[in-house]
């Protein structure tokens, strides 16, 4: 069957993403306000929900603003009534995700569909028609993986590139549905483009990276960091170009330890199974938010704007490609902040700092009795900056105990979990805590969710 794919679209957004780069950012808000006001008006007119929280108001003149925060939760329950295509049937689309021999093909022959991680606690199931896909393809090609020019001459058809994804590709996640879908458009790059499976065994995927033998690696920095333990102890052999994080936050320290052992490049992008291809990394290495597709508002715990700047509670999402499926001030629950100055690059978008998908601060025992708070942050950072450790877990088992996991094996990983039980002691305890005592799990793989994420830091279930 035919993937969803429309050339003329994709030459038309193209072109005005080509456009929109050289662009003012007055250029920008001018394309976001004439995306948005379509978007409003075929919400209110072909969406029973939204028809419903609008309660008969012209989107022309409901400022967004003052549109109706929507969370996950809510549009997933009255999903039928959410979607502008009445053939959508939410418990049709649960079938079709539930068959992975289907992953990249075209549902009702005109819909990409994925379903997202469930990280949030709430798994969701996301349809793309064309105009979004072609949304997504230019920005992917023309920003986040824009190449030199002379690489284009040279190798228009990227036929010297060998890529290799590294995720979850046991479901219908948007990253493995994207690349099988780019597979069947293009087959001369089937042998050139490969998936591997972030939740086999790490020996494994490490023999098969090095019979691949891949020039450029897409995955999640936990997964960049965990490559790079095995690269510094001489299991992995690849001479790759860059390698493509996304899909959770990447630190400075893993971004410095992954590109000094690996020895290539690392470029940082923003999506989410919501908006795929949100915020890409320029030259000067800062993440730029796609303004002119995507609407973020930053803001605090009673959805209240924060002033640019300020990291965000968390951040509401407006897509101006999707219509099929209007997302409109949709709590995304990533924490972001947006300054307000320009990019030495001069590119027309504003920048973005992400702070991405919270983890759950630890609240322990603390010396005068009161309990103490350990951001999680705070606690990453103490792992990778002072311990020098990346590929980690850290739960707590109660208020005096945590259980620290490293999926390190071999010479150095006992230094490696000494270390890392030692900063965590230190910064406990230079934060008010009282002794804090760190149980050891060495040697084993940090547990992944189905979309091959991992959660970092993980707090007593309450």
């Amino acid at each position: 069957m035919t993937p969803v794919f429309d050339p003329f679209r994709l030459a038309a957004v193209a072109s005005d993403v080509v456009l929109a780069g050289h662009a003012t950012p007055q250029g920008i808000a001018a394309r976001q306000s004439a995306r948005l006001a379509r978007l409003l008006a075929g919400a209110q007119r072909d969406s029973r929900l939204y028809r419903e929280r609008l309660k008969g108001r012209a989107p022309a003149a409901t400022a967004l603003a003052t549109w109706p925060v929507v969370t996950r939760g809510e549009l997933q329950a009255r999903f039928d009534d959410w979607v502008t295509d009445p053939r959508l049937k939410l418990d049709a689309l649960r079938a079709f995700t539930a068959d992975p021999s289907r992953i990249g093909t075209p549902f009702l022959g005109r819909y990409v569909v994925w379903e997202s991680s469930g990280t949030t606690g709430q798994p969701g199931i996301f349809v793309q028609d064309a105009q979004a896909m072609a949304v997504y393809d230019a920005l992917e090609a023309l920003r986040r993986c824009a190449r030199p020019p002379l690489a284009g001459w040279m190798d228009p058809l990227h036929l010297a590139e060998r890529t290799a994804f590294v995720g979850a590709i046991d479901g219908h996640f948007a990253s493995y549905v994207t690349l099988e879908r780019l597979r069947q458009l293009n087959p001369w790059l089937a042998p050139t483009v490969r998936s591997f499976s972030i939740l086999q065994p790490t020996a494994a995927l490490v023999q098969a990276l090095n019979a691949f033998a891949p020039t450029v690696i897409a995955t999640y920095p936990t997964a960049a960091a965990l490559l790079a333990d095995e690269a510094a102890q001489g299991r992995l052999h690849v001479q790759l170009r860059e390698i493509w994080t996304g899909g959770e936050t990447l630190s400075d320290a893993v971004r410095s330890r992954v590109s000094e052992v690996l020895g290539c490049r690392v470029k940082n992008s923003y999506g989410a199974s919501e908006f795929l291809a949100m915020g890409w990394e320029c030259d000067e290495g800062r993440l730029h938010l796609n303004a002119d597709w995507v609407i973020l508002e930053p803001v605090d715990e009673h959805h209240r704007p924060v002033p640019p700047g300020e990291p965000s509670f968390t951040v509401l999402l407006t897509h101006l490609a999707n219509t099929v499926q209007p997302l409109i001030r949709y709590d995304l629950g990533d924490q972001v902040t947006l300054p307000a100055a320009r990019c030495a690059c001069g590119s027309p978008l504003p920048l973005m700092e992400v702070q991405g998908r919270r983890d759950d601060p630890l609240t322990v025992a603390g010396r005068d009795g009161r309990p103490v708070t350990l951001l999680p942050l705070a606690l990453m950072t103490v792992l990778e900056d002072r311990a020098g450790v990346f590929d980690f877990q850290l739960r707590q088992h109660d208020d005096r105990t945590l259980v620290l996991r490293l999926g390190l094996q071999g010479a150095e990983a006992h230094a490696a979990m000494s270390r890392g039980c030692a900063a965590l002691k230190a910064f406990a305890l230079a934060q008010g805590a009282a002794p804090i005592e760190v149980r050891e799990e060495l040697g084993q793989p940090v547990p992944r969710g189905r979309s091959g994420k991992a959660r970092r830091v993980i707090a007593i279930d309450p």
